[in-house]
């Protein structure tokens, strides 16, 4: 056992009931909890990425199947990376708290983590919680398949665009900015929020203004996609 986090041995995926295969991005200041969180996670069939920033999270955390998110960050606070990765998608997030704070794992909860670990915590346990995790997203991703708003249809397995029975062309940017604001519909997303997830860590605000107004174009109406003055932009 290393710093509480107990190293498995002989065990196999099978032995413990596991079927994980996930690509995993670890986020966490501290670089021998770090190491030691890698290493259990790829024993169990993981693929493992790790980075010690909140930026660094925000700029990785699409490429990966789930985030494992440590709250204490030495550049941002990981309730805030929290909450900007669940405002720009679905992406499932385990929240790391130290021994005993409750009120952490609280706070990471309502931040949008999908569940939390505490520190140190047991391979076996980090694993299953994975894996308990991933079965509860695929679920709710299968059943999530098509976003209706009124006579607006977004087909995420086709990647079509319906108007009233009529089928609107899209390209690839502007139908992931589309299903990005109508996956939250009502809530305002930053242009940071928006350019991180459809773009990349590249900043350029005529960027998203260019696709908001083709996307409006195109839908026949300006007001499906609201512009929040300052701030970002909002499914009507």
């Amino acid at each position: 056992m290393r710093n509480g986090f107990i190293q498995p041995m002989t065990e196999t995926i099978d032995d413990i009931g596991a079927d994980i295969t996930w690509r995993v991005l670890v986020v966490e200041s501290d670089s021998r909890d770090r190491e030691i969180f890698e290493q259990g996670l790829s024993f169990y069939g993981c693929k493992v990425s790790a980075v010690s920033t909140g930026r660094e999270a925000l700029d990785a955390f699409r490429e990966v199947d789930l985030v494992l998110l440590g709250l204490d960050l030495a550049d941002r606070d990981g309730l805030e990376i929290c909450r900007m990765i669940r405002a720009a998608s679905d992406t499932p997030i385990i929240a790391i708290t130290a021994r005993g704070a409750e009120r952490d794992a609280v706070l990471g909860l309502r931040a949008g983590a999908d569940d939390y670990v505490v520190k140190p915590c047991g391979s076996h346990e980090l694993a299953a919680r994975i894996d308990a995790v991933m079965r509860r997203v695929r679920v709710g991703r299968n059943a999530e398949r098509v976003i209706e708003h009124g006579c607006l249809r977004i087909d995420t397995g086709r990647r079509e665009v319906t108007l009233k029975d009529r089928t609107i062309k899209t390209t690839k940017k502007e139908f992931e900015l589309l299903h990005l604001l109508a996956s939250h519909p009502g809530t305002v997303l930053s242009r940071e929020t928006i350019m991180r997830q459809v773009w990349g860590a590249s900043w350029s605000r005529r960027t998203i203004d260019t696709h908001v107004s083709s996307i409006r174009t195109k839908l026949g109406r300006n007001d499906w996609i609201i512009t929040v003055r300052g701030v970002g932009f909002m499914m009507a």
